[in-house]
């Protein structure tokens, strides 16, 4: 919790880690821990756990806790923990809130509400239940529209941010770029914006832009942080060449549904025991696979390396 008194600390690559399981489906706490330390020795600058990449809504409150419990142990003060705590179902949002709280999370990754629809004003409420149940914890609102179904409007993001001090920023999952000029154009600079999109996070950079919560960095930790340090080094010429190189491993990651395929690239590298994604998600078929081999083999000189 080193660095939840000053959020803007929470800058750069934040890698969303994967949930590992065991073949059998139950959580795999040691390939959880191993995924953690290989993050932190690639230079991934913040962890985050339990977004849309870690499969939450396949799993129950408890396995959500044990995962944000040891990859805290795992993580320490090294680098800021941004676990997602959000749900469809406000008390299990806020009992998982206060559990990421007392790990030692810096802040905390709040999902819009998902399947409901609620209105803008009920968003608003949400959030603000959220914020007043934990004033002393940042809040980061993730909006992710096209897994929930809702947008949350910029004036909304705005007044929240106006409202509690504890609301610092948002991780923006939509490909609508103009949408994340106008939410910084309602809130302000001091607001804290991270891309959810791969292919948007250098451009997000230009607009005022935080970092990122890239799935990508699940195969190529090192190359994404190490693209957000050429654009705060200047070196523009070397960021967007990473940006493009990193094209065909950003493709592999939907060639179905994320994170299947980033699971099957990591039990192939041997960093997880298990390729296992929980229903009703599957693991890639054998078209995709195909895919998934013909994309690592573009990508592959960006993977970061495995101790053996």
């Amino acid at each position: 919790m080193r660095f939840r008194g000053d959020p803007w600390q929470i800058k750069g690559s934040i890698a969303p880690v994967i949930t590992p399981f065991h073949e059998s489906g139950t959580l795999d706490s040691e390939s959880l821990r191993r995924l953690v330390r290989w993050q932190l020795a690639n230079g991934s600058h913040g962890i985050s756990l339990g977004g849309s990449t870690g499969e939450p809504s396949a799993q129950t409150t408890a396995e959500r806790a044990a995962a944000i419990n040891e990859a805290s142990a795992e993580i320490g003060d090294a680098v800021p923990f941004l676990p997602g705590t959000g749900s469809a179902k406000l008390d299990e949002t806020l009992e998982l809130t206060g559990i990421a709280r007392e790990a030692g999370a810096d802040a905390c990754l709040i999902i819009t509400p998902y399947y409901a629809r609620p209105t803008q004003q009920a968003l608003y409420e949400w959030y603000a239940t959220v914020a007043r149940e934990y004033p002393d914890l940042p809040l980061v609102i993730y909006n992710v529209p096209t897994r929930t179904s809702v947008d949350i409007a910029p004036d909304t993001v705005a007044r929240l941010f106006r409202d509690f001090d504890n609301v610092v920023g948002i991780k923006e999952t939509t490909k609508d770029f103009e949408h994340f000029s106008r939410v910084l154009h309602a809130a302000g600079p001091e607001l804290l914006v991270w891309s959810g999109i791969e292919l948007l996070c250098l451009p997000l950079l230009s607009l005022g832009g935080v970092g990122f919560v890239s799935a990508v960095a699940n195969l190529a930790p090192a190359a994404v942080a190490q693209l957000y340090e050429a654009w705060v080094d200047g070196d523009l010429e070397r960021a967007r060449d990473l940006h493009y190189r990193l094209h065909p491993l950003v493709d592999l990651l939907f060639v179905e549904t994320n994170p299947a395929p980033a699971k099957w690239v990591l039990a192939q590298r041997g960093l997880i025991s298990s390729a296992h994604v929980r229903p009703p998600l599957i693991t890639p078929t054998e078209p995709g696979i195909e895919k998934i081999k013909q994309l690592l083999a573009d990508g592959e000189q960006l993977l970061s390396p495995v101790e053996p």
